[in-house]
């Protein structure tokens, strides 16, 4: 699987830490939907969103600037790029809406009288882009699992806790890690990651 194009570091206070083994930044914002259904209504909001929804366990499927991942039988977090040619926060931030009420527009119209839920929740998360040779250490300190590459290879996605906070966490590449969390904890989760960058 190729890196995933979406996720870039915010213009403004985009940089949480910075070492020569690990850096971590808050991604730029992005249009996020939370979609529910059935294998026929994955199937539609796959073909009208532009990238499949994996019906494997744990997996994810990037195609250009969208991406779609599992996050249980029924259940998975949509992800799509700002159509958005500046770098100002403000300005991305609203292309970002505007991008998800677009594709929310076309799922619900591509799953008339399919029963399914669409919630747009992109206010809801941030990503924090967590990359460099000791990335899967950094996580490790917070997040309990093995992050190994046999056994959290390139695509895999999961939620977990990171200490107290609940997270979704992607790895997009060997060393580069992606974490979805909630707004309101990502001052919590940021202070962790520093501390726990000065033990390394």
């Amino acid at each position: 699987m190729s890196e995933t194009l979406l996720h870039r570091p915010a213009s403004q206070d985009a940089e949480v830490l910075s070492s020569p083994d690990v850096a971590v930044h808050r991604a730029a914002p992005l249009a996020r939907l939370a979609f529910r259904g059935d294998a026929v209504a994955a199937g539609k909001a796959g073909a009208a969103f532009g990238a499949s929804l994996p019906m494997t366990p744990l997996a994810s499927n990037a195609v250009g600037e969208r991406a779609a991942l599992w996050l249980g039988p029924d259940e998975w977090l949509l992800l799509a790029a700002a159509d958005c040619a500046g770098d100002d926060a403000a300005t991305v931030d609203a292309a970002a809406r505007t991008r998800a009420a677009s594709l929310a527009g076309d799922l619900s119209a591509a799953l008339d009288r399919v029963p399914h839920a669409l919630v747009d929740v992109s206010e809801r998360n941030l990503a924090l882009i967590v990359e460099g040779p000791r990335a899967a250490d950094l996580l490790n300190t917070q997040v309990f699992l093995d992050l190994d590459p046999a056994a959290f290879p390139v695509g895999q996605v999961t939620r977990t806790l990171f200490t107290k906070a609940e997270i979704v966490l992607w790895r997009t590449a060997p060393e580069r890690f992606v974490i979805e969390v909630w707004r309101s904890f990502v001052p919590y989760v940021d202070e962790l990651l520093r501390e726990s960058a000065r033990g390394l």
